[in-house]
């Protein structure tokens, strides 16, 4: 065991939502408590929307907007501020100075020349979201009466130059967690890191794809042998739908690890879908329960399937496009074609939710607000004809029957419909009069 001198570790990884402000950050205080003198590796997102105002800033930067840049920092700036006045009664913790380190970086870069490789740039800006949540969180902790200490994610996840996506080097990390995580647990209970970070071979910060903090949470709880992970969320555990668009929705409350990918292949929103197969690897249950009420049950996400069939689960996607590719010769679409017509939605960043083959035709699904149907008609304009159809939806029914397809379809038309014997999927368009 790794951790044999104090026993093994746990992982509990806070989002955006958990810490957006003073008295979330209290809270993430209280629960910890709850934990008094276990060994807790803290993954933690960036406080409320803070990513997303950081991607503002980049666009500003890119246009070399100053009057935008600035007025975006200074927001930014003032947030956190407003946050550790009232955290801290005293402006003479070290993370003010952090943070105003932090903040010296984020404005020098506008004075720097834009790099011709977006993707590096929107890296090294949005990534310090993490850096200002976990400086002011683990100050705070300590100031609670927690044994904690601050962590470079950087420092411990190694990843390609994949910007804005970085692959993960495993070896390399779990060779530097166990060097540089593991015996800081020594004289601390409590080890407060960023998600979804990390570093290239030469320093440089990358990203592991949005949400991906849930991905640092598994991403550690693999190098170290974790007892467990857990991630709390606004939300009672994973259920069965999302309730902004299902009444009546059904928490479920074990499920296996098999049936968590699925979902998240599929595009549930609770947990990332990276997350998961890293502690399916070593059979690391991963706990979702609600950081409003600690003390509930929530998910346990395990080995046993025995409960996967109990609840229908569904999965909607909405402002959907389906294209429909066919070759202008009229000739079949066979291997070969397939083979080009990947390539090119590839060189596109086309994500694919679905697709679906015939003789003359090939279609795919994607997200509208991630593909631009003039691009991708352009792509394929010598040899290909592109139709498509926008303003659809994807519907998935994990573990479906005729009273829950014909429950979803009503009023709508059924473009395509795939099933297999656990899964429907349905492609549907608001009906017309």
């Amino acid at each position: 065991m790794l951790f044999s001198s104090f026993g093994s570790m746990k992982v509990f990884k806070f989002g955006g939502a958990s810490v957006k402000d003073s008295s979330a950050v209290r809270n993430v205080s209280g629960i910890l408590s709850m934990f008094h003198g276990e060994k807790i590796a803290v993954v933690v997102s960036a406080m409320g929307k803070t990513t997303n105002k950081l991607e503002e800033i980049v666009a500003a930067e890119q246009r070399h907007d100053k009057k935008t840049f600035d007025a975006l920092v200074d927001d930014l700036y003032a947030f956190h501020l407003e946050i550790m006045a009232d955290l801290f009664q005293e402006r003479h913790y070290a993370a003010y100075n952090a943070v105003e380190e932090i903040f010296e970086i984020l404005r020098a870069r506008f004075n720097q020349p834009f790099p011709e490789n977006i993707d590096f740039e929107y890296d090294q800006i949005v990534s310090l979201g993490e850096l200002l949540s976990t400086q002011i969180i683990s100050a705070f902790l300590n100031e609670q009466g927690h044994a904690t200490r601050w962590a470079d994610s950087r420092q411990l996840i190694r990843t390609d130059n994949r910007y804005r996506e970085g692959n993960v080097d495993w070896k390399k990390t779990e060779e530097l967690i166990r060097e540089r995580l593991i015996p800081a647990f020594e004289h601390n209970d409590i080890l407060v890191t960023q998600g979804f970070i990390g570093a290239t071979g030469e320093g440089f910060t990358t990203t592991l794809g949005r949400e991906g903090s849930d991905y640092t949470a598994g991403i550690l709880a693999y190098c170290t042998d974790a007892e467990s992970v857990t991630i709390w969320k606004d939300v009672p555990g994973m259920l069965n739908a999302d309730p902004k668009h299902f009444e009546n929705t059904v928490k479920l409350d074990q499920i296996s690890f098999r049936e968590a990918i699925e979902l998240s292949y599929y595009g549930a929103s609770v947990i990332h879908p990276k997350t998961v197969k890293p502690l399916q690897n070593k059979g690391i249950p991963l706990y979702v329960k609600s950081f409003l009420q600690p003390e509930a049950e929530g998910t346990v996400i395990q080995e046993s399937t025995a409960n996967d069939h109990l609840i229908p689960s569904f999965i909607v996607m909405k402002n959907q496009v389906l294209f429909s590719i066919n070759r202008r010769d009229f000739s079949f679409i066979v291997e070969e074609h397939l083979s080009d017509i990947f390539k090119r939605l590839a060189s596109l960043g086309v994500k694919i939710n679905l697709m679906q083959n015939s003789a003359l035709n090939f279609s795919i699904l994607a997200d509208r607000s991630k593909t631009d149907p003039k691009k991708v008609i352009e792509q394929f304009t010598d040899n290909y004809e592109v139709r498509y159809n926008e303003g659809l939806e994807l519907v998935t029914i994990r573990h479906y029957d005729a009273l829950t397809l014909a429950m979803l379809s009503e009023g709508k038309e059924t473009l395509v419909e795939q099933r297999t014997r656990q899964t429907a999927r349905l492609v549907l368009k608001e009906k017309t009069l």
